[in-house]
């Protein structure tokens, strides 16, 4: 049975501190417990077949420093470089390895700052001339303090030294959004892709569909959002983040490549290897095993590329 924690413990901050205290777990014991709890089945890694299952597999036993690399927010833009789309990164503004060191001054009226070794720590900085510098400051001060474990035991985010990134601020499109495509690939090989509308300000209310290779919408859904209801529109230039997402992807058995695109325009995004955490519930449940099946696993730790 499927436990709804969030609910239970509406506290994100609480329930971070509950991980944590659940540290001395060695990593399989802890994917065990986390899958139990949030997928509501047992965690299969002896024959996995769910691309959920898969994931825990490759958070265990898949480990290339590269994936390190590519985790890094700031360290993937030479990765992107060399693959040589070095002209869909954002825009640079500063890299700071302390708060102490950022310049406010010198920076425009509008930037989004992020750091480098995790999801959901952003501030978007729409007017300097109002920010509350103390508050960002003291935020960003924890956000930089050092990390033992992550909290689904995605190893390659341990090794990254945090660092503050600031960037150009995206412009949003018509609707207040920011179109973000998020495409999986396996093997270097494009299978899907899904994105979300309403979601910008409000992560949780968002609404989230699944896409083919054609921008056809698939008749699939995540449980935790509602899905998009509207016809969209193929994106511009949509067969450009195809190719690209193909070739960034090519030296890894899965990954998310993520992209955004304004108007046509090409911005890139993240590489996310554990989708979710691995977490996710899909709807129908077939989706989850016909994930699965595009996941070759490699049975054998890789240490050094």
């Amino acid at each position: 049975m499927k436990v709804d924690y969030k609910k239970i413990i509406k506290s994100k901050d609480l329930r971070l501190k509950l991980l944590n205290l659940l540290n001395f777990l060695p990593d399989k014991e802890m994917l065990k417990l986390q899958y139990r709890i949030k997928n509501g089945r047992n965690l299969n890694l002896k024959k996995p077949k769910r691309y959920t299952e898969k994931l825990q597999w490759y958070k265990l036993y898949y480990r290339d420093k590269l994936m390190t690399q590519c985790s890094d927010k700031y360290a993937v833009r030479s990765y992107v470089e060399r693959k040589g789309y070095g002209s869909i990164l954002n825009e640079l503004y500063g890299v700071y390895e302390s708060v102490e060191h950022i310049n406010f001054e010198s920076l425009p009226k509008r930037f989004a700052i992020k750091v480098n070794n995790a999801s959901g720590t952003n501030i978007f900085v729409d007017n300097k001339d109002v920010m509350d510098v103390d508050s960002i400051k003291r935020q960003l001060q924890i956000w930089m303090r050092p990390k033992k474990y992550s909290p689904g035991r995605e190893w390659c985010y341990h090794d990254i030294k945090p660092k503050i990134i600031i960037e150009k601020l995206i412009e949003r499109d018509i609707n207040n959004d920011l179109p973000d495509y998020k495409f999986f690939c396996f093997n270097g090989k494009v299978y899907c892709l899904y994105t979300m509308i309403d979601y910008t300000d409000n992560h949780d209310n968002g609404k989230l569909s699944f896409y083919n290779v054609d921008f056809i919408k698939l008749p699939y859904k995540r449980t935790d959002f509602a899905e998009i209801t509207i016809d969209l529109p193929k994106p511009k230039n949509f067969e450009k983040m195809v190719e690209i997402a193909t070739k960034l992807s090519e030296d890894f058995p899965h990954v998310r490549v993520d992209f955004y695109n304004i108007n046509g325009e090409i911005i890139f995004g993240e590489l996310t290897f554990y989708n979710a955490s691995g977490y996710t519930s899909f709807e129908p449940d077939e989706f989850d095993y016909i994930l699965g099946e595009q996941f070759e696993l490699c049975q054998k730790v890789i240490s050094e590329k």
